[in-house]
């Protein structure tokens, strides 16, 4: 069905006409006929389906028609901050012919700007869930004044942990029969099921092709390889098929940082997203890749939740992902609102183990295709050591030639590269010692040493000397003096030395 016969709003109408829709897609057409008639609706759908100009153009004609609803706002609650920047994009693309004003919330990033835009007056909030109550605890955003609430993913908020934070906006809010709520999901499990039977007014169910995991528009491909035979395949693929862009997925930060440094060794231009990555930095890659900057890739599936490429033509799960879930929504970055792409998957020995919890879970087995040594390209970067810090940044060590050995410090002492010149004539000769800078320390003396007399005679001279001729030895003394005189402690010394 066109839009042309739902009767939309004429400068609505413009926009969604200058983005480029013509024909409601199934998941466009099923919607809008039940929220443009004042229904509630939760909506399982797939990723690429059209999902998000369904509930944009929902919020725009019900807040351009709905009289119960005027002057009030619309919240959109997303995952990611790609996501919700993502939406706000597609929504002035639709709305550009439109007065209202549209402002995206995310963490990572400044308050100043967003709390520009809140003063300036906003008419859809966009945003994740920490921002929002941030702002909301701040006084800031009200959220009773919401009169359209709108959850999207809600399934992977759930994964995130977002529901307790979801709950405490929704109880903040007018109560459900006075605003109009909607909720997309990939999947209706009991907690979705849940959240819309306890804070939507009698919604209306709507769930498209459920069996169908994965998108018939993609062309899948699997590939058993060794480990170490991995960037050779990728690099032949990329070289047969050569895709005007494609996005490559690994499992881990560090591989991402790695594969992306292994590329550009190679000559593919590319970029890679990690959550590590600074906010800033991260805004400007996905920017670049939308714009056609960047051709390549690399990312893990967190840091691409939400990432809409348009006409990406290639995903390559350089590591297969641990569970079904993951894939589909990997390979669903491709053949998006009704194009084609292709898929293709690497299945090493380390991850080749989740493969049949995939295939169960699309209901299908993955074409596997023919690995021949001429698909095998030379990897330039073969041999090498990348080293990834914190920060995510990637530096070569070059080609191994030995074990790996811990670096030593040079040594402190230098050698002179040639003798010192003669001193000139008055000037004072160096002895060779640097002076030490700081507190001067004293020069340790050395201890003199001893001449006293060995034999008894000589003792015996030698005190008589030193204390005088009324020097007298312990034999010497009368014994009625020697019992009766209190000795003397330079007497009990000598007496010592004497016996």
């Amino acid at each position: 069905m066109g839009f042309t016969k739902l009767q939309l709003n004429e400068n609505l109408l413009k926009g969604i006409i200058d983005t480029g829709f013509t024909t409601c897609m199934p998941v466009q057409e099923e919607t809008l006929a039940h929220t443009l008639h004042g229904r509630d609706v939760y909506v399982q759908s797939q990723t690429g389906s059209g999902k998000t100009a369904a509930f944009l153009i929902s919020i725009y004609q019900i807040l351009l028609h709905d009289e119960t609803l005027h002057r009030r706002k619309a919240l959109i609650i997303a995952p990611t901050r790609e996501l919700a920047l993502q939406i706000e994009a597609e929504a002035k693309l639709l709305g550009r012919y439109l007065d209202f004003r549209t402002g995206c919330f995310y963490g990572g990033v400044g308050y100043g700007s967003q709390e520009k835009l809140i003063e300036r007056g906003v008419d859809i909030i966009i945003g994740t869930p920490g921002r929002l109550l941030d702002f909301n605890h701040q006084g800031k955003l009200n959220f009773k004044d919401i009169g359209l609430l709108v959850i999207d993913e809600a399934d992977r908020l759930f994964d995130m942990g977002f529901l307790p934070d979801i709950r405490r906006m929704v109880k903040k809010m007018p109560p459900f029969h006075e605003r109009r709520s909607m909720l997309f999901s990939a999947t209706l499990d009991y907690r979705v099921r849940e959240l819309a039977w306890e804070y939507m007014n009698d919604p209306e169910e709507i769930e498209l092709q459920p069996e169908q995991k994965t998108v018939q528009q993609v062309t899948q491909e699997l590939y058993h390889v060794a480990r170490e035979e991995k960037m050779g395949l990728m690099l032949g693929i990329l070289r047969n098929e050569q895709p005007a862009n494609a996005l490559v997925f690994t499992n881990t930060k560090h591989t991402a940082v790695e594969i992306a440094k292994r590329m550009e060794i190679n000559g593919y231009a590319c970029q890679y997203i990690m959550g590590d990555l600074p906010q800033k930095k991260r805004l400007q890659v996905i920017n670049d890749v939308k714009d056609g900057k960047i051709q390549y890739l690399v990312a893990t599936e967190v840091a691409a939740r939400g990432l809409h490429i348009d006409d990406l033509e290639m995903v390559i799960n350089y590591d297969l992902p641990t569970d079904g879930d993951s894939y589909v929504h990997r390979i669903g970055r491709t053949a998006r609102v009704g194009k084609k792409g292709k898929a293709v998957s690497l299945a090493c020995d380390k991850y080749v183990y989740s493969l049949e919890t995939i295939e169960a879970y699309i209901g299908q087995k993955i074409p596997l295709a023919n690995l021949n040594e001429s698909l095998l390209e030379e990897d330039k970067s073969a041999g090498m050591r990348i080293r990834v810090e914190r920060n995510g940044r990637a530096s070569s060590r070059g080609k191994k030639e030995g074990p790996r050995t811990r670096p030593t410090k040079p040594s402190r002492r230098k050698t002179p590269d040639a003798p010192a010149p003669a001193p000139q004539p008055g000037e004072p000769k160096e002895t060779g010692k640097k002076k030490r800078r700081g507190k001067k320390t004293a020069k340790r003396k050395e201890p003199q040493k001893r001449t006293q007399p060995r034999s008894r005679e000589d003792r015996l001279e030698y005190y008589k000397k030193k204390y005088g001729e009324t020097f007298t030895t312990k034999e010497a003394r009368p014994p009625e003096q020697s019992k009766t005189e209190k000795k003397s402690l330079f007497k009990r010394i000598v007496d010592y030395f004497l016996t």
